[in-house]
């Protein structure tokens, strides 16, 4: 591993006011869905994911690689879902080992029903606090990490 590069005053700052951010606006949103819509956040981002592809549908394997799960968490809270009704299960045609993650129309009228006030809150806490150049500087920069982390998970160069 080698030596330790200790993180400088500038850095510390930087990193530790972005954990408690993500920490305080996640733990604000989950609240706000809760109150609203009686929806768990953790549900909004599985249905989030669902719903943005066209066909509704993701394989279990995929899905906890975008939302950053391991794959028994998610397993168990697809379950959940799926109990309720907002998700269901199918196998896999091209790999019978595989499952698809498939929104039902249920699980679109929740997050249909969820997301203005949802989307409201964002902007109220994040979105309205920040210029467009700040907004683009953020996306950039996470965009930048991301790409980073996919890297790390593929046994790629760092």
């Amino acid at each position: 591993m080698g030596e330790v590069r200790w993180l400088d005053e500038r850095e510390a700052r930087a990193w530790r006011s972005l954990q408690l951010m993500q920490m305080r606006l996640t733990a604000a949103l989950a609240r706000q869905l809760a109150e609203e819509a009686g929806m768990s956040y953790q549900d909004y981002v599985v249905l989030v994911a669902l719903t943005a592809e066209p066909e509704g549908r993701m394989r279990l394997v995929d899905l906890a690689r975008v939302l950053g799960w391991e794959q028994s968490r998610l397993s168990h809270h697809v379950a959940r879902m799926q109990r309720r009704g907002s998700v269901t299960k199918r196998r896999c045609e091209a790999d019978r080992r595989g499952w698809w993650v498939v929104v039902t129309p249920r699980g679109r009228r929740e997050i249909e029903a969820a997301a203005p006030g949802h989307v409201a809150e964002v902007r109220r806490l994040f979105v309205d606090q920040l210029t467009r150049r700040e907004l683009d500087t953020i996306a950039s920069v996470a965009e930048r990490v991301l790409a980073a982390i996919d890297e790390a998970e593929t046994g790629g160069p760092r």
